[in-house]
Parts: structure tokens; sequence; C-alpha cells
């Protein structure tokens, strides 16, 4: 499954939406997701994809936006996991 297939499947869910309106470009704000509620759902999507979004990850308006996100930080951890291997082989 896509990280867009989950996230939007974790949106229907969270917000009881209608699968049809979460598309890539739908905004948050059209799919009546406040700032707040924008914020708990990026915790719920840390505690599932075992991410930090704590750093700064810009203006997310989008349902694309956080999925870039999402994906930033999964590459992030990936690089840093294998900086972390390179370094114990070299040892």
């Amino acid at each position: 499954m896509s990280t867009f297939d989950t996230i939007r499947e974790m949106i229907v869910d969270q917000f009881q939406l209608d699968p049809a309106l979460v598309t890539p470009d739908a905004t948050l704000e059209a799919l009546k997701i406040d700032s707040l509620s924008a914020v708990e759902f990026m915790f719920l999507l840390e505690e599932k994809y075992n991410v930090d979004a704590s750093d700064e990850h810009g203006d997310l308006r989008t349902v694309q936006d956080v999925v870039d996100e999402i994906d930033r930080l999964l590459a992030k951890q990936q690089g840093a996991q294998v900086t972390t291997a390179a370094k114990k082989a070299a040892s």
C-alpha cells in the first residue's frame, strides 16, 4: 500500500470522510480538518510510521503535502539508519 493510500485510509477513518473527497490535491481546510486536528493527526502518523515529525515540517495544506512530509521523514530515517550501519561496519 502506498503512503498516500495509507494516509487516505487513516484520514477517512479519523475524520469520517467520504473516500472520494480525500484526493492528493484536497486541502485540509476543504476537508474541514483544522490546524489542531492536523497536528493531532500528525501524531498518529508518527506512531504509524515510527518517525519524528517534531522538526520543522512547513505548511501542510493538502493531503499530498502530508504524504510528501511523511515520505521525507521516512527517507531521512532510512538515511540515518544507513549511515549508522555504515559506521558500525567501518569500526
